[in-house]
């Protein structure tokens, strides 16, 4: 299993429709159901955002960023953001009742 954590902060002025994308990718994983992908998104008080997300394996990131929502989405990222995305690789420790280890 593939476990990512993507953090960023975005301008502040542009923090409401940054969200309003990342529903839209919520939409659609709702309404196309991929296999293999789990993945939750968060909003600071202070815009920045995080992304947690798994695949059960490594071939499976493409049922995500297949998605013309999340093509969206990613497609102006870099100019909505005040602190670029960087991503880390996560090890779960500890989980209850949010994510399976």
């Amino acid at each position: 299993m593939k476990r990512n954590l993507i953090r960023y902060r975005t301008h502040s002025d542009r923090a409401d429709e940054n969200q309003r994308l990342i529903e839209a990718v919520f939409a659609e994983l709702a309404a196309t159901r991929p296999e293999g992908v789990h993945y939750v998104a968060l909003r600071l008080p202070d815009d920045s955002f995080y992304h947690l997300v798994f695949f059960d394996s490594d071939t499976e990131p493409s049922n995500l960023t297949a998605l013309p929502a999340f093509r969206t989405f990613q497609a102006g990222i870099r100019d909505r953001c005040a602190e670029p995305p960087g991503t880390s690789e996560v090890t779960v420790v500890g989980s209850y009742r949010m994510v399976e280890r």
